[in-house]
């Protein structure tokens, strides 16, 4: 059985250090979502605080485990690759989904159109 005790006190630094990084930026995202006003201004803080704290996460357990096995554990990037890739893809689907549905509702919540880029192509298309 492999056992954390026998990593040496440079390795379990370094891992700690990632683990609390990685634990932090997911907090702090966290508190994102809670704290800011709006869906617009919630919705990325947890995508920013998933997306890096996930890569602090992962790299301190690939630390973790190449130093424990004595040999280079990588499969752990596809983790880091999953989450980073579907995150923003999920924060976009969302957002647009909720502009247009409160554009649509005519909500007083929205953002400018210039803001996001979006009045010029909506009044080249309309």
């Amino acid at each position: 059985m492999i056992h954390a005790a026998d990593l040496p006190l440079w390795g379990a630094i370094l891992v700690a250090f990632f683990l609390v990084l990685g634990s932090g930026l997911t907090l702090l995202g966290c508190i994102g979502l809670v704290r800011l006003r709006s869906f617009y201004d919630r919705i990325h803080a947890p995508t920013l605080g998933a997306s890096w704290g996930t890569a602090g996460i992962v790299m301190a357990s690939m630390i973790l485990f190449t130093m424990l096995e004595s040999r280079p554990i990588l499969h752990e990037f596809l983790i880091g690759i999953f989450v980073t890739a579907t995150t923003p893809v999920t924060l976009m689907l969302l957002g647009r989904a909720a502009l247009y549905r409160d554009r649509a509702e005519n909500s007083p919540e929205v953002p400018p159109g210039d803001v996001l880029g979006l009045r010029k192509k909506d009044e080249a298309q309309g």
